[in-house]
């Protein structure tokens, strides 16, 4: 080494060993202190680690969270999915149910869109399949409609929410006789009109189709009364008909293979 460069850190060196000879006589000399030592960097260690594990726990509290969020969304799915199976076994079980106790026969179809209204469906059957203009559409519950333009494979049906459709209606078990229709105010509720006010109607009676449709088989349900009040001014009840088949939910369908005969179809019906 350069004289000059020893001469300039000889100092420093020789401080340095002083002080290393002086740690190492300290520790050698006085052991407490060392197990203090040992203890204080025991301690700082053991808080570094326990920083590091907490850190590690929580990323893989996050990564094990993501996984179960994952699974649960699989679950609800595969839940939903079932839940729906079982819906539609249970409709198609009506459905069957249904048309073994029709004398007429039937056509089974799908309903493959409707309005926004729900004044009218397309089903997925046609002129191809034995449908005409004119032919009943009903379900399980109750009357849905008509069959009201046909293609070779596809038909459109009016149903009881048009303004136009009409079908003759009976309370049972007063055999009291009316036509009931859709006044375009609220969907969830029909009106049956040509009630007298001397008929002892009340909600809960049933409503079914009577004999006077050529479209409908009679006795089949339309819905229940669900309130009656008096026409101001008129001699007839107000009679409100809350629906059996809410064309909401509606999903399969049977048309009754019956073409109506013209000279007995009621305006709508």
């Amino acid at each position: 080494m350069n004289p000059a460069h020893w001469e300039r850190f000889r100092d420093w060196a020789i401080l340095l060993s002083l002080l290393g000879v002086s740690i190492v006589t300290m520790l050698a000399k006085n052991e407490p202190m060392v197990r203090g030592l040992r203890a204080e960097a025991l301690e700082l260690t053991a808080r570094v680690e326990g920083l590091f594990a907490w850190a590690g726990g929580f990323i893989r509290a996050l990564d094990e969270n993501d996984r179960l969020r994952v699974e649960n969304i699989r679950l609800s799915s595969e839940v939903a999915r079932s839940r729906e199976a079982r819906i539609e076994n249970e409709r198609l079980l009506r459905l069957l149910g249904l048309r073994d106790s029709l004398d007429l026969p039937v056509r089974t179809v799908r309903i493959l869109s409707k309005d926004a209204q729900h004044r009218r469906l397309l089903i997925d059957a046609g002129s191809e399949d034995g449908l005409a203009p004119g032919m009943a559409v009903i379900d399980s519950r109750g009357i849905l409609g008509k069959v009201s333009l046909v293609g070779a494979h596809h038909a459109e049906v009016m149903t009881y929410l048009h303004t136009n459709f009409r079908v003759p209606a009976r309370i049972q078990p007063l055999e009291v006789d009316g036509v009931v229709r859709w006044d375009g105010k609220d969907p969830d509720r029909l009106v049956m009109d040509f009630v007298v006010k001397t008929e002892p109607v009340h909600a809960g009676l049933p409503v079914v189709t009577s004999g006077y449709s050529d479209t409908f088989m009679p006795g089949y349900p339309i819905g229940v009364v669900d309130s009656v009040a008096l026409r101001p001014g008129r001699n007839e009840l107000l009679v409100s008909v809350a629906p059996h088949a809410r064309l909401r939910d509606a999903v399969y369908a049977f048309v009754v293979l019956h073409r109506p005969d013209p000279a007995r179809i009621l305006t709508g019906d």
